[in-house]
């Protein structure tokens, strides 16, 4: 063990003869310890929300989705067929028609999407799991669909609610204002409710294929967009890529990510604005480390003179509360950390701190949020420390 080392941890853990200065002391390793735990318990609860927003999405989103560049309406050739059943990398792929519409139940009504769906829908997306009443489609039961939660709450629809059921409206083209020869529609008998965010829950109206090509008189083939699901080893990014210069220039191939980019902006920005805001109240902690070594170096400062006069470079005291200083803010950090994981644990398994009665706030622990952590007390701990250091000279020692 280094000398400035084996006196640093001797100062750093032997109390003073001032009460003061072991007050102050304590108060900076506090400040360490609450600003650590406070760090950690942020990232982590980003982390969760991220994780859980991504839950959210795997409802709503498929991993690729090929539409058209120009038009609303493409036709599913053989050659995209080819295309998409000899790539090993897609697990399963769905035919999809999105069109606004207008849903009428008794004198209410409202404007949505209706989606057209193959029966396998669900091995792309998870919204089965998002049902929270009645069933997905089944190609038994005819002129059926599956509604979202807000919109069913909105018409006052039910499951299986055989007497009322839902009108789905489209003006047919070229036909200018709505009245009742310009409009095509169909009739259908509600399944399944689905949740999900507040936006999906009010915007979709699900159906068969077949019922939204009879009701926008589309041929048998012809659709808005593929949606598709990958092997979860795959990279979406170099996927779609590559997809896109296997369909040409007449298709758009996005990614979940590039369909929900405003969304994981928002969330990487206000991750990043929260550290920043932490990190900066970590730099405030820290001016107490400062404090506390300048108190402590103006206590010893008759055993450095000592320690000089035996001939002890002025770089090496230097070095003993720079050592200090750091062993300070890593004790604090260690402790902070210590209480931040178990409060994590404590919410993931016992969910005591809520969003709704229903969902627990998430939070997940993550290595990656441990080191950034780590690295940032670390080097606050560090840059307080030297800057106390400095304080130290021979003018200061002989005085």
């Amino acid at each position: 063990m280094s000398f400035p080392l084996y006196i640093a941890k001797r100062y750093l853990f032997a109390k003073s003869g001032n009460n003061a200065i072991n007050i102050i002391t304590m108060i900076a390793s506090l400040g360490v310890i609450v600003g650590t735990a406070a760090l950690f318990v942020i990232l982590s609860g980003f982390s969760g929300l991220r994780t859980f927003s991504n839950s959210l999405l795997d409802i709503s989103d498929p991993d690729i989705k090929i539409s058209v560049v120009k038009g609303k309406s493409f036709f599913y050739t053989d050659s995209l067929k080819t295309i998409l059943d000899s790539n090993s990398d897609i697990v399963d792929f769905s035919r999809v028609i999105e069109e606004r519409v207008f849903l009428r139940s008794q004198d209410k009504q409202q404007i949505a999407y209706v989606k057209g769906v193959d029966y396998n829908y669900v091995s792309v997306v998870k919204l089965d799991s998002a049902i929270q009443v009645g069933n997905w489609l089944e190609p038994q039961y005819k002129n059926t669909s599956v509604l979202g939660n807000g919109l069913a709450f909105k018409l006052s629809l039910g499951v299986m609610n055989f007497g009322e059921p839902l009108e789905i409206v489209v003006p047919k083209t070229g036909t200018g204002l709505l009245n009742p020869n310009s409009t095509r529609s169909i009739k259908t008998q509600i399944v399944g409710v689905y949740v999900g965010t507040e936006e999906f829950e009010n915007k979709y109206v699900f159906v068969s294929n077949l019922q939204a090509q009879h009701l926008l008189n589309y041929a048998e083939n012809q659709f808005t967009a593929i949606e598709i699901k990958l092997q979860p080893d795959v990279n979406p990014d170099a996927f779609a890529n590559a997809l896109q210069k296997q369909v040409g220039s007449q298709f758009k191939v996005q990614t979940k990510a590039q369909l929900n980019e405003l969304f994981y902006k928002v969330i990487n920005t206000e991750n990043f604005v929260s550290y920043l805001i932490f990190t900066l109240i970590m730099v405030i902690a820290m001016f107490n480390v400062v404090g506390a070594i300048i108190m402590m170096i103006i206590d010893k400062k008759k055993n450095l003179k000592t320690i000089l006069n035996l001939g002890a470079t002025l770089k090496e005291i230097k070095r003993i509360f720079v050592l200090q200083g750091f062993l300070l803010t890593v004790v604090g950090m260690l402790i902070g950390l210590f209480l931040a994981v178990i409060l994590v644990f404590v919410q993931q398994q016992f969910e005591f701190f809520m969003i709704t009665s229903t969902i627990a706030y998430p939070v997940e622990l993550k290595l990656t949020n441990l080191l950034v952590v780590v690295g940032t007390i670390s080097v606050l701990g560090f840059l307080a420390a030297k800057i106390a250091s400095s304080r130290i000279s021979i003018r200061f020692l002989e005085s």
